[in-house]
């Protein structure tokens, strides 16, 4: 494993990264924010609204495992400067159709479907220009402009919509995505080739004598020892090699219940339950958003310092249990100082597995496999989330909110005993 640190260019890629997931993230979560404007300037039904605001989640959880097998293919430099290029054209043209909701739920879904390829190629890119010792900090990092662009996007985007209506927006989207497409033209590259991990050399040792026999289990470490080339054995399905990638799917897909139902019933919960004021309330959300969004960087951060993503990802797994029940047990009476600190601390817990699993996903898939990995994770936990809003809200309405977050303390108790015993890289 190398020890040498990042170069000037991994660090400005990263910036590029983090500006465009960003930007990215504006175009899908925007117009969610725009529903009432929609109701009551456009005269759409909330059905209506409510469908428009989904139509670019819808059009990138199609698209996320295509774009990242077109990175895998092209390179992340091609994906992401078509994408969030398309992103741009996408939303100006939606600008034409702005008073026909059908019309708007199919050129915002195509939006949606373009920024898809920021969501596999800029972590793609992330991965392959930083060395595994510093992999977990330029992840977490990259994994902050999600929480950051829904920020952004709750500050401005009301503020634009009632100067300039729904066109405002849809112009401030494609200026803000076109920029970005130029910038990533113009300073994005394609990571180097990676030298074969060894992990990779004993999966084409195997691939060319079959009468091999391996001896490190089912989960491949790095400790074994062969010889190969790296565009053989970077060609190989990780998924086929072992079952780790699958393992940490489903992981992920477990542990966003808890997020997902932070991050949408919360205000709710803390507003109906704890009895705190709107105003309060919302600025509680905040603050939670932004303790995650650092949370990220630091558990990212300590993965490289401890060298065990999955190590620390059973830790967070088990603090998810913990921070669920307690906010369970809160939802039995009114503590609003208590439930306050609590929530934001479960909000942060929450989220700190997401850059352990994007690094862990990318480097057991390899250089030829993570764009297609990395879409794969992000289909997994979209879906999941997509699932979870009715799912979660039939729960409170069925037994409150003690006996639902009861419930799905499962989902993270559940995960500690996926997750693998140990990394695996196939990228250094």
């Amino acid at each position: 494993m190398t020890t040498s640190g990042p170069t000037r260019q991994a660090w400005v890629i990263l910036v590029v990264g983090v500006l465009t997931q960003m930007a990215a993230t504006i175009a899908i979560a925007g117009p969610a924010f725009l529903i009432p404007y929609m109701h009551s300037d456009l005269g759409f039904t909330l059905t209506q609204a409510g469908t428009v605001a989904a139509a670019p989640s819808f059009g990138l959880i199609l698209t996320l495992i295509a774009w990242g097998a077109f990175a895998d293919r092209f390179g992340e430099r091609l994906a992401m400067t078509l994408g969030i290029g398309l992103t741009a054209v996408f939303s100006a043209a939606a600008v034409l159709v702005v008073d026909s909701p059908i019309w708007m739920v199919i050129v915002i879904a195509a939006s949606g479907a373009a920024a898809a390829s920021v969501n596999s190629a800029s972590g793609r890119v992330v991965m392959g220009w930083f060395p595994r010792h510093r992999r977990g900090l330029a992840m977490g990092i990259r994994q902050m402009s999600q929480p950051l662009g829904t920020s952004v996007a709750a500050v401005t985007i009301p503020g634009i919509a009632t100067a300039g209506g729904f066109p405002a927006y849809l112009w401030f989207v494609a200026a803000v995505t076109g920029a970005l497409a130029l910038i990533c033209f113009a300073l994005i590259r394609n990571p180097p080739d990676p030298t074969p991990t060894r992990t990779e050399v004993v999966e084409l040792d195997q691939d060319t004598y079959p009468q091999t026999t391996r001896t490190d289990g089912t989960e491949p470490g790095t400790t074994s020892v062969g010889a190969g080339k790296p565009s053989t054995a970077s060609a190989i399905n990780p998924y086929r090699s072992d079952s780790f990638l699958w393992r940490i799917h489903a992981v992920s897909a477990l542990l966003v219940v808890p997020q997902f139902a932070f991050s949408t019933y919360g205000l709710v919960w803390l507003i109906v339950v704890q009895g705190i004021g709107a105003g309060t309330a919302g600025a509680i959300v905040a603050i939670a958003q932004l303790v995650g969004a650092v949370g990220r960087m630091v558990v990212g951060a300590l993965s490289d310092r401890t060298g065990s993503r999955v190590g620390l990802m059973r830790i967070v797994a088990v603090a998810s249990v913990i921070v669920v029940v307690a906010i369970a047990v809160l939802s039995l009476t009114q503590l609003p100082a208590a439930a306050a600190v609590v929530f934001v601390l479960a909000s942060a817990v929450s989220v700190a597995d997401n850059g352990l699993a994007f690094a862990s996903v990318a480097e057991a898939a390899g250089p030829r496999w993570s764009g297609k990995a990395l879409g794969a994770q992000n289909t997994g936990q979209f879906v999941m989330s997509a699932l979870l809003g009715p799912g979660f809200g039939a729960l409170v309405t069925a037994f409150g909110y003690p006996l639902s977050f009861g419930l799905i303390t499962l989902a993270p108790l559940l995960s500690v005993g996926i997750i693998p015993r140990r990394d695996v890289d196939r990228i250094t």
